[in-house]
């Protein structure tokens, strides 16, 4: 509830419900209110209304899709999405796009600050160390079958692989594990940080190869993160076998540009689990379901599609009539945070470049570029502010790279992985503890109703479905007419 303030105070919000004439002072902080302030103002049900409506429980607020609905304070990312601004704890991401790498920049979002020579020795080594895997995991991966999807066998694995370190579990070694703060804890948490950002690359090779019938390849020594994933991937008994360096290097920048955006879904998603205070293994395996969706990590994959769709440059007008019809979606363009430009996006275009001079141009390009230009004239489009975003040209990257497109979810998540830990190490170690997250509802139901007798029903209208007929399989049939004789299917 909104704390008691002197009525002068020009940093406060006044709310005055108009129902009762009762009028309450909010303080206003970091340019919020607490959503629990309106607690306080209720009204007394009117003459007929049913006494389970919300109202009498003091006022909610609605906020379908969290548009405005802030859960925490952070201090890891900052996105201005007016002026187009991503910064990675105070650095813009211009800046480390160019000058740092993927894991110097997983450092900085974990811990805070950028380390210095040799915390990042140490980092490096670490993370690099813990890539390697349980033999048992090969098992665990064969026993999918060969055209699972890859994000569903990453989602599996990440929660499988919790099961081998009881150590880190709160649910068996106490709710304080990660909490407490103390030397001891935090080395437990240390731990667990360099085992999933260096088995997230290891868990994912081996999804790619399993649908490729290989086996599976150790991570190597001397390797770059993405050199090191790339080699997971791509090795086939070679002596001396390395990467495109050039192609590596992409890599790296796309994985830099992808660690972290403020509370996405799957970050918030994390963060719900996390609340919990279950493993952190569990609360990534859900993260890496939630950017499974297609309205999150399987955004670049869509632009592939629509492009193959359009065909050619030749039919992009007639797409764009479409798409201000709403016949036809358009992927790649607009944001949800972003209203001017996608920041990254920029930087996605010139890496773009670089790994087209090697594995020449997709024979995409030259459509994407025929809708770039014709949405960036189009009154449409700019008057809703819909400018290409990083999924656009990422996609096209990861197809000329040869990725198949259902591994582009996977691409997303690898290095997501480290904004995740980033935002469910800052929940863990925030002041006051943990709180579970457990949002309110507005209930628009039924009121009381009474228990009726099965036989004595009938329908009503608007609430009641008949089950789905469905299908079956032959030998489901055979069972059926063998266990109910002379029933009729």
């Amino acid at each position: 509830m909104g704390r008691p303030i002197p009525s002068s105070s020009q940093n406060s919000l006044t709310v005055r419900d108009n129902r009762t004439g009762k009028s309450i002072e909010i303080a206003i902080e970091d340019n919020s209110i607490p959503a629990t302030a309106f607690k306080a103002l209720s009204a007394a049900p009117e003459k007929g209304e049913r006494e389970e409506n919300e109202t009498d429980k003091g006022l909610r607020v609605s906020d379908k899709g969290f548009l405005n609905t802030a859960v925490m304070r952070s201090q890891i990312t900052y996105i201005d999405g007016e002026a187009g601004v991503l910064r990675y704890r105070g650095y813009p991401i211009e800046e480390l796009a160019v000058h740092s790498s993927h894991l110097e920049t997983a450092y900085l979002l974990i811990y805070g600050s950028l380390p210095t020579s040799s915390q990042l020795e140490v980092w490096e080594s670490e993370v690099m160390h813990h890539g390697v895997v349980h033999a048992d995991a090969e098992q665990f991966f064969r026993s999918f079958r060969y055209d699972a999807h890859p994000m569903a066998i990453l989602t599996s694995a990440f929660a499988y692989l919790g099961s081998y370190y009881s150590e880190a579990n709160p649910s068996l070694q106490g709710q304080t594990l990660f909490t407490q703060g103390s030397p001891e804890s935090l080395a437990v948490m240390d731990k667990q940080i360099y085992r999933l950002i260096g088995k997230a690359t290891t868990l994912a090779a081996m999804a790619y190869r399993v649908r490729q019938g290989r086996s599976f390849v150790t991570p190597p020594t001397g390797f770059s993160y993405t050199g090191s994933f790339l080699y997971q991937m791509d090795h086939l008994g070679e002596e001396n076998y390395k990467p495109n360096p050039v192609l590596e290097k992409a890599l790296d920048v796309l994985f830099l540009l992808h660690a972290d955006h403020e509370l996405n879904a799957s970050a918030t998603t994390v963060l719900q689990t996390g609340s919990s205070l279950v493993d952190p293994y569990s609360a990534i395996a859900a993260g890496c379901a939630s950017l499974y969706g297609p309205l999150h990590g399987g955004a670049n994959e869509a632009v592939i599609r629509m492009l193959i769709s359009i065909g050619s440059p030749a039919n992009v007008p007639a797409f764009i009539e479409a798409v201000k019809k709403r016949e036809k979606v358009l992927s790649g363009f607009g944001h949800r945070v972003y209203k001017t430009s996608d920041p990254r996006s920029f930087i996605v275009r010139k890496t773009a470049d670089e790994v087209f001079k090697v594995t020449g141009k997709d024979e995409l390009l030259e459509t994407a570029m025929a809708l770039h230009e014709a949405a960036m004239k189009d009154e449409y489009f700019i008057k809703r502010k819909l400018a290409p975003n990083v999924d656009f040209c990422s996609g096209l990257i990861y197809r000329a790279m040869g990725f198949p497109l259902d591994f582009f979810p996977v691409l997303f998540a690898v290095p997501r992985v480290v904004g995740w830990l980033a935002h469910w190490r800052q929940m863990m170690l925030q002041p006051g503890g943990v709180k579970i997250w457990r949002p309110r509802q507005i209930y628009v139901g039924a009121s009381k109703r009474e228990y009726v007798a099965v036989e004595e029903r009938s329908p009503v209208e608007g609430l009641q479905k008949t089950p789905s007929q469905i299908s079956h399989s032959g030998i489901s049939k055979r069972t059926m007419i063998a266990t109910f004789k002379g029933s009729k299917l």
